[in-house]
């Protein structure tokens, strides 16, 4: 996580002798997170106690919070003082958001290359879900699908919820790193999304698809679910393009 050298750290209470100096006091307070000297939800130290600390001016601590919060790190609020955060595999994926976009949008062809990496993924997480879905699993699956049928005539929240739907499938595997995946991916292939005017019944056969997964998780048939999960992806393919 140092904007400079990972190895090596100096301690967290030497004397900073180097440029630039909020890039150093970024990297101090990053040694104090990670040897637990600031844990997840700790207040972290004053501006004033920091620059006594490190011997540093106000802007450079006030840079480095900033450089801290940008990257997820650390909370602040106005008018109290900064809080660390727990790092989850969300936070870290919101990191490369931007750059995922920009790759996308100035490559085509990762479009398609993102389209094949959802089908791969979802597929796996019905695979890996298949055979061990709780009843409680299966009426969040089925109150998710409901949740979308209850958005129809609003066409951005019914992509809302079928975000929501697929990123429920993701949550319940149990790996937080498949659902941070799957809910970047997404977000970032909707941003894609033209719906076809002249392909009518489409938001009806979505959910009928969807409850078709949901019923195949319900009966433990894995090999039905990643078929129709397959099937379903590969019928809205069309739906989205950079044209």
């Amino acid at each position: 996580m140092s904007r400079h050298s990972t190895t090596d750290q100096p301690g967290t209470d030497a004397p900073i002798i180097r440029q630039k100096l909020s890039d150093q006091v970024f990297d101090r307070l990053w040694a104090m997170i990670r040897s637990g000297e600031l844990a997840p939800g700790d207040v972290m130290p004053s501006e004033r106690a920091l620059m006594e600390r490190f011997g540093v001016g106000r802007p450079a601590v006030r840079e480095a919070l900033q450089s801290m919060a940008n990257k997820g790190l650390i909370s602040i609020s106005h008018g109290e003082r900064s809080r660390v955060n727990k790092l989850t595999a969300v936070i870290a994926f919101d990191q490369v958001d931007d750059i995922a976009k920009l790759l996308l949008s100035t490559e085509p062809a990762n479009l398609e290359h993102l389209k094949q990496l959802r089908k791969l993924l979802e597929a796996g997480s019905v695979q890996l879900l298949a055979g061990r879905c709780t009843p409680a699993d299966i009426a969040a699956l089925r109150a998710a699908v409901a949740d979308q049928r209850s958005s129809l005539g609003d066409d951005k929240a019914f992509v809302e919820k079928d975000i929501a739907f697929h990123v429920a499938i993701a949550r319940l595997t149990g790996n937080p790193l498949i659902q941070a995946v799957t809910q970047a991916m997404l977000s970032w292939l909707f941003e894609y999304y033209t719906p076809l005017l002249h392909w009518s019944g489409r938001e009806k056969t979505t959910l009928s698809e969807h409850e078709r997964i949901v019923d195949h998780l319900e009966a433990d048939d894995t090999e039905g679910a990643v078929r129709m999960m397959g099937d379903h992806l590969a019928r809205s393919d069309p739906l989205y393009g950079a044209g």
